[in-house]
Parts: structure tokens; sequence; C-alpha cells
């Protein structure tokens, strides 16, 4: 549906329009194609703050998560990028991270690093880095070939075995143990769609942090495995930050389904309304991945 004119963030943004999820993972796609796999953090600081500004004069007003933008606040003043992010505890990076598990096998020691490379800048914390390397590895399994729910499985394993020693201490809730809940409640609840979707958003909650929105959106990924679209609408309709949670579901459900999961006209039309060319985009990533295994 076309946004309404008093929208309050993307004012009568046309129907099929990404928003900055989207366009932040091309613009982390294009650096790790530049960097050979690797994404630069002081490349990725400055290409988060042209993106900002180019958004701005699109009419599209403040766009950026609380912890993106403070971080990106310091890097316009001067901080040291080594010392951004150290507060960063939301889903910002897990939102944008999708090419690198397209262009890295999360099986290999050298995963969790190239997630980090994405998150420090913004999200150099517990939660931003774990939520980050779910997302990535879940994207990377299915990519590999396993089924959703053995991606969200592993990518959880994964996770759970990783050390984050250069990550800031959080107090806030594991992500992990919060993923781990929303899979159990998933795998428990019964056939009533409406009570699911009221208990995630009442128990695990929709908002921007990350142990609340990624918890939420594995649990909705298990659930929905066989039916991807119900996966989109029941995050894009079940409140808070819902372009996020449908922008994790949908990399996450893709990557293990295919693109051919999703009803071709709907896909089209989000092509065609907001000018994306995603071979364009993914070629280079699954080149470096091959690169990666020959190796």
């Amino acid at each position: 549906m076309d946004a309404i004119a008093n929208q309050p963030i993307a004012p009568s943004m046309a129907a099929g329009s990404v928003t900055d999820d989207t366009e932040q993972a091309l613009l982390v796609a294009e650096l790790i194609a530049e960097g050979k796999g690797h994404i630069d953090p002081q490349r990725l600081a400055t290409s988060l703050l042209d993106w900002e500004d180019d958004m701005k004069r699109r009419g599209s007003l403040d766009l950026l998560g609380p912890s993106t933008k403070l971080a990106l606040e310091q890097v316009r003043n001067g901080a040291d990028i080594t010392q951004t992010g150290r507060t960063g505890t939301t889903n910002g990076a897990a939102m944008r991270v999708t090419p690198v598990g397209i262009a890295h096998d999360a099986s290999r020691p050298s995963f969790a690093d190239y997630v980090y490379e994405s998150c420090r800048v913004t999200h150099n914390t517990v939660p931003g880095f774990q939520s980050a390397l779910l997302v990535a590895a879940a994207v990377s399994f299915g990519i590999a070939g396993e089924g959703v729910r053995d991606a969200l499985g592993d990518a959880v394993r994964l996770a759970a075995g990783t050390p984050c020693q250069k990550a800031a201490w959080s107090p806030k809730a594991s992500v992990v143990s919060r993923v781990n809940l929303a899979l159990d409640f998933a795998r428990e609840t019964g056939d009533d769609d409406d009570r699911f979707a009221d208990t995630l958003r009442d128990e695990f909650g929709t908002s921007v942090e990350s142990n609340e929105s990624v918890a939420t959106v594995f649990a909705l990924a298990y659930r929905y495995a066989d039916e991807p679209l119900k996966a989109l609408l029941t995050a894009a309709n079940i409140g808070g930050d819902t372009d996020t949670m449908g922008a994790i579901a949908g990399a996450m459900l893709g990557a293990a389904l295919g693109a051919d999961a999703f009803p071709q006209e709907l896909t089209a039309q989000v092509a065609a309304v907001s000018h994306l060319d995603l071979s364009k985009s993914v070629e280079p990533l699954l080149a470096i991945r091959a690169e990666e295994s020959e190796g």
C-alpha cells in the first residue's frame, strides 16, 4: 500500500518501495565486493554518512536507528571508529548483514570476523554482534542448502559457541538466549495465528532492541518456514520495527527457499518501484564465496 502523506518517517512512499534496511544491505554488498570479501570500517562509516545525507535530500527523515545515529554523529565529530558503537545493542547491524551471509560460508572459522567487520562501527556490543551473527549465519547456511529450520538451529548453535571478546558487554538480556526461547515457543504453540502474533508482541517484543525483534523474527521464520509470504505479512502487521523484521525474515527464508518461494508479481513490483537489480549486487558476493570454497 502507498504510505499516507502524513506518515512521519517516509511520507507518501509508493507501494513496493524498500526502506533503509534494504538500502543499507545493498551498501554493505558494495563494500564487500570492493574489499574482495572484507568491509573496511572507515569506508562503512563514510558510506553510511553519505547515504543518510542522500536520504534527507530525498525527503525521508529520521531513518537511522538510535545506535547507528549515535555512532555516526560521533564519526562526524572526529571520534575514533574503534570506540564508536560501544553502546549499540539494537538491530541495525542485523538488518544489513545479509550480504555477509551470502559472501561467506558460516562453517568456516573466519566467518565471525567478517560479521564483526560489518557491525563494529555502529554495534560494537555483544547483543549487536550476536544478532548480526545469527542472521548472517542463518542466511549462509540456507544458501549452503539447509532447510529453513535447520539453518535457524545451526545459526543459534554457532552464535552460542562464538566468543565475543572484542565486543562491549551489555547488561541487556542475551540475544541468543531470547532467540532460543522464541524458537521453543514457535515449536510448541498451537494453530492460532492471532494468539501466536499476540504472544510474540507481548512477551518477546518487536522493538529495535536486538533481543526483542531478532528473537521474534526467528520465531516467525520457524513457524512459517513453509509459508514464507505469511511470515512477511505477519512481520509487517505485528507492530514495532516491522520493516526490519520483514527484511530479516525475508532474507533468512529466501536464502533457504529461493526467490521462487515468494509471489513473483510482488517481487517484480518491488524491483520495479525501487529500481533494483539484485543480481548485480549478488553475483560478486557469490563469486567471493566460490573463491573461498576453492581455497
